[in-house]
């Protein structure tokens, strides 16, 4: 029997198998989709769809380049263990590698590209699937950053932090200030483009603890400060917070007598922009409570 494309889409959509996986078990089935299900129950064990939902808070950063193309990659799985596996790791390496030679435009394209291994494919989404079916865990490609054009400087911290900097002048000084990135986490790379909401989160808790400041102060009979002074200390602190995530203010981590941008200066060397990944970073962990869950069965075993 011919196995055509809608019959592949529908195996698909209603097992959630990768593409090839369901074209070979329609096709040893003869077509017939109960016993195609059954195959892939066998093979996959249906983990695929299972685990879709499930969070991936683990993962890996890496980074590739070819001359002056580059991209840095955050792959998500959900237990640290999984890190450490050699098809995991090379599916990552892989797509780092594809976002350099394809220039995908978003994380829905990576899906798209062309990709084969351990078995799985013709997509990168397919070995994904794949994979979730082989190892058992849910995995992610989460973001990326691709760089083209101009000189890159790179620094990762095991697989858990990737930084790349995009400077013009000497690599080396260019290097440390990636390392420098991955240690204390600038959030800008001066006071003036540190994010809006960010400045006022911070002047919003200046002015609660001048509050509360001035609120023990009268509980005391002591004298409360004028509204002018109290002003130059909410701006103070947040001045201050302003230098401590900036990277050109910060002292350089390799002499904390001198800031980033007196060395860069130093160095002859201009740092243009800096990208910093840390896995899982903002994403809500789940944390299992074993002892609830345990209850929870005992309670339902009960009402049975």
């Amino acid at each position: 029997m011919a196995i055509t494309a809608s019959m592949v889409a529908e195996l698909r959509a209603k097992t959630d198998a990768p593409m090839m996986e369901c074209k070979k078990a329609l096709t040893e089935a003869d077509g017939n989709f109960e016993k195609a299900e059954e195959i892939l129950r066998v093979k996959l064990g249906n983990k695929a769809g299972k685990a879709a939902s499930r969070i991936t808070a683990e993962g890996v950063i890496a980074f590739h380049s070819e001359g002056a193309v580059g991209a840095l990659v955050e792959i998500n799985c959900e237990t640290d263990f999984v890190t450490k596996n050699d098809s995991f790791l090379a599916f990552t390496d892989a797509v780092v590698k594809g976002i350099v030679k394809n220039n995908p435009a978003d994380v829905a394209a990576i899906g798209a590209m062309p990709l084969s291994l351990d078995g799985f494919g013709p997509t990168v989404e397919d070995v994904r699937k794949g994979l979730i079916g082989k190892i058992g865990e849910n995995m992610s490609v989460r973001r990326f950053k691709r760089f083209d054009g101009g000189k890159l400087a790179s620094y990762l911290h095991g697989t858990r932090i990737g930084v790349v900097v995009e400077y013009e002048g000497e690599e080396v000084p260019a290097k440390d200030v990636a390392m420098h990135v991955a240690a204390m986490k600038p959030v800008s790379l001066s006071s003036d483009q540190v994010p809006a909401e960010l400045v006022a989160r911070e002047r919003s808790v200046a002015a609660a603890k001048a509050a509360e400041d001035a609120a023990v102060a009268t509980a005391a009979g002591k004298p409360v400060q004028s509204p002018e002074i109290v002003a130059k200390r909410i701006d103070g602190g947040v001045q201050k917070y302003l230098k401590e995530v900036s990277l050109f203010n910060q002292p350089f981590v390799k002499n904390d007598k001198q800031t980033v941008e007196q060395m860069l200066k130093e160095k002859g060397t201009t740092v243009k922009a800096f990208t910093l990944y840390v896995v899982g970073e903002g994403i809500e962990k789940k944390v299992d409570d074993f002892a609830a869950e345990v209850a929870a069965q005992v309670a339902a075993a009960k009402a049975a």
